[in-house]
């Protein structure tokens, strides 16, 4: 008998430049039947793993994660699956550990979710949000409730074409403790089947553009911009990443 087994691997390397400092990572992927291996190197020596075990028991997926030199990160995280619904609990593998709770349900039309995260040392939540969104074949918006119920962000998207490439997108977040508004706007734009150019800007003046390019099939690179339009004698941030894979 002879059995083929599906092996997968990816290689991205990422760069950004803030001010004049020079941040990055190099990021590996390797794929075996249902299990999966990442592992992340940053330039200040930070190293990233993730072991990822998809089907162990049914309609679910199970992910262990720790980013050392951290010994104190773990963290062990269980997803269900199911046709309208989702759970997810997240547990910090330390001596006081955290616990993070997600759950959705709903029709590809509109769904509900919600989170919260819980202290067991203080006993105490230490987040709680909630949303609704709304789906359609041209467009998508959602209301979400965050922040312990001190923020309120409404969104708005509208594609302009069938393959859902270019887009114009608004947003509205009110956050209610320091009475602040932020309104944002933005869209994207595909030049061709190769290249995809996305910006937005807010009423702060934060503007931010980016240029997607698939170099070759299914290895992109990305090429991205922020300044503040309000302070222009701040230097801009510029970040550069390639995604591989074979």
């Amino acid at each position: 008998m002879f059995v083929m087994f599906s092996v997968y691997q990816a290689l991205t390397s990422t760069a950004v430049k803030k001010g004049g400092l020079l941040a990055g990572d190099v990021a590996t992927l390797y794929k075996y039947k249902n299990t999966t291996f990442d592992v992340k190197v940053d330039t200040e020596s930070n190293i990233s793993a993730t072991l990822t075990f998809t089907d162990l028991l049914p309609s679910t997926k199970t992910v262990a994660s720790i980013k050392l030199p951290d010994h104190n990160s773990g963290k062990l995280e269980l997803q269900y699956f199911h046709d309208h619904a989702t759970f997810t609990t997240v547990v910090a593998l330390n001596q006081s550990p955290a616990i993070d709770v997600t759950a959705t349900i709903g029709t590809p039309t509109i769904a509900f979710g919600a989170e919260a995260g819980y202290d067991t040392t203080s006993g105490s939540f230490t987040k709680y949000t909630a949303g609704i969104s709304v789906t359609k074949p041209d467009s998508y918006a959602s209301i979400i409730l965050g922040d312990k119920g001190d923020s309120i962000r409404a969104s708005y998207v509208h594609h302009l074409d069938l393959l859902k490439k270019s887009a114009a997108v608004g947003e509205i977040t009110r956050r209610f403790s320091s009475n602040e508004n932020t309104f944002t706007v933005g869209g994207s734009f595909a030049v061709d089947h190769l290249t995809v150019v996305k910006a937005k800007l807010n009423n702060h003046g934060k503007l931010g553009a980016l240029v997607q390019h698939e170099v070759i099939p299914k290895s992109v690179l990305t090429i991205s911009s922020e300044v503040d339009t309000k302070a222009l004698d701040k230097n801009p941030r510029f970040g550069l990443a390639i995604a591989l894979k074979p």
